[in-house]
């Protein structure tokens, strides 16, 4: 699950809080925790828009690539 850390790193390299990302994804600050931890999984909805936000490809997020486009 590489994605777990993926999303947090990107989350906090541009400082943005697990609530400002919730917004972005229209969801509760505690799903999107809950994703951070791995206890859920990412909704394929979820990672297109942070895929999106973040300007970064699926391929990146799911960990099969290092670069991030």
């Amino acid at each position: 699950m590489e994605y777990v850390k993926r999303i947090r790193d990107l989350r906090e390299d541009r400082d943005k809080t697990q609530q400002e990302i919730a917004d972005v994804l229209g969801t509760s600050q505690t799903m999107y925790a809950r994703y951070e931890r791995g206890a859920n999984e990412l909704p394929i909805r979820h990672l297109i828009a942070l895929c999106r936000y973040y300007q970064v490809s699926a391929d990146y997020i799911l960990g099969l690539k290092d670069e991030m486009n």
